[in-house]
C-alpha cells in the first residue's frame, strides 16, 4: 500500500533477527511477527519496519537468502491482514525486490543505497526509499567516528545520495532522509543531530528520526538497559518531531502515540 506522509506519523519496528539490539528474538516464528505487527497497528503505528538483518554496533552479517527468509513469510502474511504500509528494512536488492512483490511499499535502507544494484532496483520498483546516512558499517561504524561538522557532513552526504537516486531515475518526491542516531556517531555527535535537526528540512524532503532505545537514550539515563529507555525515547521522538521530524521510528508504539497526542492537542 502506498504511504501518505501527514504530520506526524510513527513507524513500528518489528525485527525478525535472533540478534538485534532491543527485540532480538522475540519474533522468529510468522505468528508471533504477525500477532506483534497486529498490535503496534492497534496501538498507532501508521508504517510496520520489517527487517531480518540486525544493525547493532558489532552485529553479524546475514546472507540474502537468511534475511529473505526471515521476511518474506511475515511481508506476505501481514500484506493480507492490514492495509497498514510496509517497509522493508535492508539494504540488499534482491530483498528489496522480493520484499516490495510481497507487498511492502517502503524501502528503508541503513546504507542510503549504495550496495551493488540497489539504486537500480530501487529505481525499477518505483516505491518510497528512506536514505540514512552511517559513518563506516555497522561492525565498525562505532570505534572511532570522526566529524569536521557532523550536521555540515550529513548533509554533504545527504546532496551526493540524493542526487545518484536522481541520475539513477528515482524521483525526488520518493525520498526520505534519516541522519542515522547511533550510526557511527558518539553521544555528541547525536545530541548535536537532535538539537539541530531542523535544519535537514533544507533539502525538502520528509525526514526520519530513529533514536528508540538507542545506547544514547541509555547513556543519558545512566547506563540505563533497554527495556528501561522507554520514557527516554518517547521523549527523544517528542523533541525530534518538534524540530521537524515527519516519521519517528519506534518500538514502544502505544507511548509514542500518546505523547504525541498530547503534543498536538497544544500545538
Amino acid at each position: 500500500m502506498a504511504i501518505k506522509f501527514q504530520n506526524p506519523m510513527i513507524m513500528g519496528v518489528l525485527n525478525i533477527t535472533p540478534d538485534s539490539f532491543s527485540d532480538g528474538g522475540k519474533y522468529v516464528s510468522i505468528d508471533d511477527a504477525i500477532i506483534s505487527a497486529q498490535r503496534m497497528i492497534d496501538e498507532g503505528a501508521d508504517i510496520i519496519d520489517i527487517g531480518g538483518e540486525s544493525t547493532r554496533p558489532g552485529a553479524k552479517a546475514v546472507s540474502a537468502l537468511d534475511e529473505i527468509n526471515r521476511v518474506i513469510p511475515v511481508i506476505e502474511a501481514l500484506n493480507h491482514s492490514t492495509d497498514t504500509p510496509i517497509s522493508i528494512d535492508t539494504s540488499k536488492p534482491e530483498v528489496m525486490e522480493l520484499a516490495v512483490k510481497a507487498g511492502a511499499s517502503m524501502i528503508n535502507d541503513v546504507c542510503a543505497l549504495s550496495a551493488d544494484g540497489a539504486l537500480e532496483t530501487a529505481a525499477m520498483l518505483n516505491v518510497d526509499v528512506c536514505l540514512m546516512h552511517m559513518q563506516g558499517s555497522p561492525r565498525t561504524m562505532q570505534k572511532n567516528p570522526i566529524y569536521h561538522d557532523v550536521i555540515d557532513d550529513i548533509k554533504s552526504f545527504f546532496s551526493e545520495r540524493i542526487q545518484a537516486c536522481i541520475d539513477a531515475g528515482i524521483t525526488k518526491e520518493k525520498i526520505i532522509l534519516d541522519p542515522g542516531f547511533g550510526f557511527g556517531k558518539t553521544l555528541d555527535h547525536n545530541l548535536e543531530i537532535l538539537k539541530r535537526f531542523d535544519e535537514f528540512k533544507s533539502f525538502g524532503l520528509p525526514l526520519l528520526a530513529g533514536l528508540s532505545r538507542k545506547s544514547m537514550i541509555g547513556a543519558l539515563l545512566n547506563d540505563r538497559n533497554v527495556d528501561g529507555r522507554v520514557v527516554g525515547s518517547v521523549a527523544g521522538a517528542i523533541i525530534a518531531t518538534q524540530n521537524g521530524a515527519n516519521i519517528v521510528r519506534v518500538h514502544d508504539v502505544l507511548e509514542t502515540k500518546d505523547a504525541l497526542t498530547i503534543l498536538g492537542g497544544v500545538s
